[in-house]
């Protein structure tokens, strides 16, 4: 971390220059080059980034960072460049935030649930994340869209709450994905998901059986998968239970208060039904309602044990054979003890719940 903060803002220096060396990267990140030094780049194209600055990953609050230097961590004296660093791009899809590349630490040993082991160390590529569930309101004005251009949904979708603010729920897995396409070309995008391999036929009709291809160089709304979720939901944060720490008060989430629970701290409740979307303080990466208020569909199949095929931006094991889908999150009447950020839930993907809900990412 050191050595990275030192010769960070080197990288920004010369920036030009490896916009046009590294044309072929398609991600964040940086690269050793000579003389001991490391280059910071970013996809070509996609110059219009602003640096950001924190003290401690546990705040929201990130800065613009207003003094370029480098920095030796050890005699860091200028509050506006100490700390954590981050770059965020101006041109970000309004209600979508950064989840930035990188590796973490997938899975929980805190309180020795099975399900969640063993850790893994993933790498996940950045992308964008909803900061909030599609709510009722998002869900109806594309569903409008889909349904007069072909798409068939088994589901219309609920209104988790009283107004437009709320989760939709009671959407399939299959739901989610055509509805994501339709999103993706309501906004000119290019869809993600399919009935052929080749990536020609796009998914608009089907349900229960059906097989669907995900082609991830398309930039179209999509679900995200296990390990992105599970990057997204710690927002930053390294060997946490929670997004925000190990404790948990009902006040950070919509969720039951466990009794007997130690690292519950309450108060007591008893919600009635899940919260508006954004009711709850955002994690580290600007993201709403990462534990609690509803399960979150994910991309991949649910499979025991918790171990991912591939290290490098995993979705989950091949299918045929699993037949449950993953879920993430946990929902309204979970007791906080399952609002980890390891926890794993599954069903099958025909399952439409008042507890199921979901968010879209979208690569680069």
């Amino acid at each position: 971390m050191k050595a990275i903060l030192n010769y960070l803002f080197i990288g920004l220096a010369l920036l030009t220059g490896v916009c046009h060396a590294t044309a072929q990267v398609t991600n964040l990140g940086i690269v050793p080059v000579a003389g001991g030094q490391s280059l910071l780049y970013w996809p070509v194209g996609r110059t219009d980034y602003v640096l950001q600055t924190v003290t401690n990953l546990t705040s929201t609050n990130w800065a613009t960072a207003r003094t370029a230097f480098a920095v030796n961590a050890a005699e860091v004296t200028n509050s506006a460049a100490s700390g954590f660093f981050r770059l965020m791009p101006t041109t970000t899809t309004a209600g979508m935030a950064l989840v930035p590349a990188g590796w973490f630490l997938m899975g929980d040993s805190l309180d020795g649930e099975s399900d969640a082991l063993p850790t893994y160390n993933i790498y996940v590529s950045a992308f964008f994340m909803d900061v909030n569930l599609v709510n009722y309101g998002l869900w109806t004005s594309v569903y409008a869209y889909a349904t007069q251009r072909g798409y068939n949904f088994v589901d219309t979708g609920v209104n988790g709450g009283a107004g437009t603010n709320y989760p939709v729920t009671t959407v399939d897995w299959y739901d989610c994905l055509k509805w994501c396409n339709a999103r993706s070309q309501q906004a000119g995008l290019t869809p993600v998901y399919y009935v052929d391999a080749g990536f020609t036929q796009v998914f608009t009709n089907g349900d229960d059986g059906a097989t669907v291809y995900q082609n991830l160089t398309a930039n179209g709304y999509r679900l995200p998968t296990e390990a992105e979720w599970e990057k997204a939901a710690r927002g930053g944060g390294i060997g946490l239970r929670f997004p925000w720490g190990n404790l948990i008060h009902t006040f950070q989430a919509q969720y039951t208060y466990s009794f007997g629970v130690l690292y519950d701290l309450g108060p007591a409740n008893s919600p009635a039904g899940p919260s508006p979307v954004g009711s709850f303080d955002v994690n580290g990466y600007g993201l709403c309602d990462m534990a609690g208020n509803e399960f979150e569909w994910c991309w991949d199949w649910y499979a025991m044990p918790y171990g991912q095929p591939t290290a490098i931006n995993p979705t989950g094991p091949p299918g045929p054979g699993p037949i449950f889908r993953v879920l993430r999150g946990a929902y309204w009447q979970a007791t906080g003890n399952y609002l980890r950020c390891a926890l794993r839930y599954a069903a099958f993907p025909n399952n439409a719940s008042f507890d199921f809900a979901f968010r879209c990412v979208r690569g680069f």
